[in-house]
């Protein structure tokens, strides 16, 4: 019988919100909350499939992996991965592409929201009594702004860059985006890095982290950034310096930042970014509300079956 690994299937389901079990139909299935690295590579050899979100799986544990035909990914993002080595071993690897479209983008406009509309200020205010003392019906103590007419910078136009894309238009804004494959969409603006920075309101990548993209915003890419810019990653906490963003946030360069990815996951101890002066931090969570995890289960589900019928469906490797 098939073996089927799910090496950290609670970040999938929390509080059994979510039924997993549907994989074992395909084989006998081994759940794993969280495996560590020690536990893969002793139990490695015993799996035929391995089904992992950001569990790491490297040349090392791929190779003592000798059973193992397919990796599927409960995740768009694959670089946990090591593609070259499963490619020479003739592992196929299939992501879930999209599922988290709606979600990413989701919660990118609710930083940018929250950010223009001050509602965690106003909010905080009038838990306070603040608004119970006012001689006023309206008190307006914390700045707010209108969407309209600001620029947003995409960076990356995928499917949740494009969707961000659709969202900032119906709030009449303009929109620019940098991407390193020519896309057609005489709505937006297609213009180098430099350009977005120089001229957006809002700065918000949606791109995989690869060799290209690590550590892009930097000190010398915040430095190039419009005064007031407000930074928005809910892609990969490796594209960006954690130390330069936590400057440019406290020299007042950047009005504020709000990010859902860390370089390190959980968040360490002594994390650069604890404290840091107007900037917003939720533990990666853009994906992950319910109907997203069930959308994602189904691909996910979809894929394991495509290939054992021999047409492997989301193919990365």
């Amino acid at each position: 019988m098939i073996k089927i690994l799910i090496a950290d299937c609670s970040t999938i389901a929390q509080n059994n919100d979510l039924d997993i079990t549907v994989f074992e139909k395909y084989g006998d299935v081994v759940y794993n909350p969280n495996i560590s690295r020690d536990e893969l590579l002793n139990t490695a050899h015993d799996y035929d499939i391995i089904l992992c979100n950001k569990t790491i799986i490297d040349k090392t544990i791929i190779n003592k992996a000798d059973k193992l035909k397919f990796i599927g990914l409960l995740a768009t993002g694959y670089n946990n991965i090591d593609i070259v080595t499963a490619r020479e071993r003739g592992i196929i690897v299939c992501n879930a592409g999209s599922y988290s479209t709606s979600a990413v983008a989701q919660q990118t406009f609710a930083y940018i929201l929250n950010h223009y509309n001050s509602i965690n200020e106003y909010n905080n205010f009038v838990q306070n009594g603040g608004w119970q003392q006012s001689s006023t019906f309206a008190v307006l103590c914390f700045p707010t702004d209108e969407l309209k007419d600001k620029t947003i910078g995409i960076i990356g136009y995928g499917s949740i860059g494009r969707r961000v894309a659709e969202i900032a238009l119906s709030f009449e804004m303009r929109v620019l985006v940098h991407t390193r494959t020519p896309k057609e969409d005489p709505r937006v603006e297609f213009v180098s890095l430099d350009e977005l920075l120089k001229q957006s309101d809002i700065i918000t990548p949606h791109c995989p982290l690869n060799e290209e993209s690590k550590e892009m915003f930097n000190k010398n890419s915040f430095a190039k950034t419009k005064d007031g810019a407000f930074f928005i990653n809910t892609a990969r906490g490796g594209i960006v310096n954690e130390q330069d963003l936590a400057d440019a946030l406290n020299s007042g360069k950047l009005s504020g930042a709000a990010i859902d990815v860390l370089n390190e996951e959980p968040m360490s101890k002594d994390c650069c970014l604890l404290g840091v002066k107007n900037l917003t931090i939720t533990p990666h969570t853009a994906w992950a509300p319910l109907a997203t995890r069930k959308r994602l289960l189904d691909i996910v589900e979809d894929n394991v079956k495509s290939f054992l019928n021999g047409t492997p469906k989301n193919v990365v490797s």
